[in-house]
């Protein structure tokens, strides 16, 4: 059986160094792209399952801008937005309300520090599966 492919975008090194391994350990394939350009450029070329995508990247809404596009090309493709921006800039964005689900083109949105354990229940809910090693 085949992995899920996970492009996994975020202009922070330690973060993706942090969860990469997890994610593999729990059966994914993980794509790293860093940053809105790269991530751009992987989309172009192959496809994914699912993406993790960060909102502050090489401007402060990359991530809404690349998960708009994403979802634009394909708008089956699941995406979990990741950001700081809360503990950082005090700014709260969430899912909750249907105006901003209609803005914020993501299936999920998790506040920096997350736990594996809530990514892992936002990758299984949205992929479907409870097992994490295929299809």
């Amino acid at each position: 059986m085949s992995k899920y492919r996970i492009l996994f975008v975020d202009d922070d090194p330690d973060f993706r160094a942090e969860y990469r391994p997890e994610l593999e350990a729990a059966g994914y394939e993980v794509i790293e792209a860093d940053g809105e350009v790269h991530a751009r450029e992987l989309l172009a070329k192959e496809s994914f399952d699912l993406a993790i995508v960060d909102l502050m990247m090489e401007k402060a809404d990359s991530g809404f801008t690349l998960a708009f596009e994403m979802k634009k090309a394909n708008s089956k493709l699941p995406i979990i937005m990741v950001s700081a921006v809360n503990s950082e800039m005090g700014l709260h964005f969430s899912l909750e309300t249907e105006a901003e689900r209609s803005w914020i083109k993501a299936d999920a949105f998790l506040n920096k520090p997350i736990r594996f354990e809530q990514l892992k229940y936002e990758l299984e809910r949205l992929l479907g599966c409870s097992c994490c090693c295929g299809h």
